[in-house]
């Protein structure tokens, strides 16, 4: 769980670094059932607008960590 936790913070953090947020962005214990035990934790990015979404493509796409043209 504290694996998840650190990278949920960390994209968090890289995320805010191109002026991007995921407002649900959590961790997910995950099954609170048998299968919890061999369920790991899950980083959950949730749902996000048309306009955060384009940005986050943009800042995924090619080049775009280099400051290169588009």
């Amino acid at each position: 769980m504290e694996e998840a936790e650190a990278v949920c913070d960390g994209l968090e953090d890289a995320l805010r670094a191109h002026g991007l947020t995921l407002p649900s962005l959590c961790v997910d214990a995950g099954p609170a059932h048998a299968l919890a035990s061999v369920a790991p934790p899950l980083v959950d990015l949730g749902w996000c607008d048309v306009e955060t979404a384009r940005a986050l493509t943009a800042a995924l796409a090619p080049g775009a960590a280099s400051g290169a043209a588009r």
